[in-house]
């Protein structure tokens, strides 16, 4: 019997999650010197991840990556299971049965929460959830946010942060031709969202979105940036901050903050306010939010390390929403260790590890190994490495012979799973091109489980 890697025993991998750290774990797979087979499974009917349901609507240009993993999808060596979700339709248990390695790229699909006294009431919501409802995302295509009053409020100032004060923040018309859910439009079209904040613990020398999105909304069609000159007075440890020649993005975003504060007074009806140095301690309402608390912070601590710390000085601020953009967290799988502190599979360079000793077989990758840190182009590297891990140690799997997913195909017949190819997934892709292109979209996304299936009774 052949080692595993050769042509007559092929390495038989399985990645489980198909966005951006799926597909560059792929790529790394097919592309090393052992015989390699790759079968990938993606809960959903359709592939790509947060590329398609998390990369705001408005901003196609960030969905390019896709063209990149559809050739990579288009490998002999490469076999697409959507709609089966690991950990109810099939075990870890069993896929490890069938594979030498199993690599999870299933990303961080939950949200941190702010941990604050009425954070439950009605009207505050998790970031992700607004996210993934616009976006088309199955899982919150029924969630309802109640966009007749004037005043929404959103915690932090990441990206996610900016593109939900975006989207909040456009008219119909400036997102009527993106692929913009339909049920999003609709709801929005008919939104009294007028006054919008976005709210940091930290100052405006740290705030994490880019100038480039930040830019934006100095050109948006019926909303104003606003900011007021005295949130920009830094101490002087964050003056070192943006002197630094490493922090050249952080400075670039300064100088745009800059040119918003010396606006004159906003004439538009909607306003986009940027807050720096407030951290939220309380949702108040009776029967659902009606005004947050917020301490006024400090910042102490070495340039680029400084934290904030809340005083004494507090305010009310008056909203009907919350959105709450804190940052992400895995959820565990039955079967894989899980760090619950940081939401993340342990791991050392990518082998997941049980205590301190690696489990055989089981990778990471992505957000589900590190954090919810960096870009899509972030997860390439990372990717690689733990490819790296995975290769390294072939000569742990011996001469064994794994069958791959022909050996669950009687796990789905039995639990009546119906499995998606890649093939089905296309057939779907061009059924929401065309529903797009007669509403002058590039595509209207499928929003349930349901309707994407039956695309494919339809076509038989």
């Amino acid at each position: 019997m052949s080692d595993v890697g050769s042509e007559q025993n092929p390495v038989r991998a399985a990645i489980v999650g198909s966005g951006p750290s799926g597909f560059y774990a792929l790529e790394a797979l097919i592309r090393s010197e052992p015989a390699v087979l790759v079968d990938m499974f993606e809960r959903l009917p359709s592939p790509f991840g947060l590329v398609r349901s998390g990369v705001a609507p408005d901003h196609p240009k960030l969905k390019k990556p896709i063209g990149v993993y559809q050739k990579l999808a288009g490998a002999p060596e490469f076999r697409f299971f959507g709609n089966v979700n690991v950990g109810r339709d099939v075990s870890v248990e069993e896929l490890r049965n069938c594979y030498h390695a199993v690599v999870f790229a299933c990303g961080a699909e939950t949200d941190r929460k702010l941990g604050i006294p009425g954070e439950h009431l009605p009207g505050s919501h998790a970031a992700t959830e607004l996210v993934g409802w616009y976006n088309g995302h199955p899982d919150y295509r029924d969630l309802e946010f109640d966009l007749s009053h004037d005043t929404a409020v959103i915690i932090g100032q990441g990206n996610v942060a900016v593109d939900v004060c975006r989207i909040l923040a456009k008219t119909v018309d400036e997102l009527k031709h993106s692929d913009i859910a339909k049920h999003a439009l609709e709801a929005l079209a008919q939104s009294k969202v007028c006054n919008i904040h976005m709210i940091g613990r930290r100052g405006p020398a740290q705030a994490k979105f880019t100038h480039q999105e930040l830019r934006e909304f100095g050109e948006l069609t019926e909303c104003e940036p606003v900011v007021n000159p005295k949130d920009l007075e830094l101490n002087e440890t964050s003056r070192e901050e943006l002197a630094d020649r490493n922090n050249r993005a952080n400075l670039k975003s300064f100088e745009v903050l800059q040119s918003f504060a010396a606006r004159p007074p906003p004439a538009s009806r909607r306003r986009c306010r940027f807050h720096f140095l407030k951290s939220p301690l309380e949702l108040k309402g009776e029967h659902r939010v009606e005004r947050m608390v917020l301490a006024r912070n400090l910042l102490e601590g070495k340039p680029s390390q400084q934290f904030a710390r809340a005083t004494e000085e507090l305010e009310e601020l008056t909203c009907g929403l919350v959105f709450r953009s804190i940052g992400y967290r895995g959820m565990p799988i039955p079967g894989v260790p899980f760090d619950e502190g940081r939401g993340v599979f342990p791991n050392r360079d990518g082998r997941i590890i049980d205590g301190e000793s690696a489990v055989p077989g089981l990778y990471a990758t992505g957000w589900i190994k590190r954090g919810p840190t960096g870009i899509i182009g972030t997860n390439r590297a990372d990717s690689v490495a733990t490819v790296k891990a995975l290769l390294e140690d072939l000569p742990n799997f011996g001469a064994t012979q794994k069958p791959g997913a022909d050996g669950l195909k009687s796990f789905f017949e039995y639990r009546g799973v119906r499995v998606v190819s890649y093939e089905d997934w296309q057939k779907i892709d061009s059924a929401e091109i065309r529903r797009g292109q007669a509403a002058g979209k590039p595509r209207e996304k499928f929003t349930r489980v349901e309707e994407m299936l039956s695309v494919l009774d339809e076509v038989k």
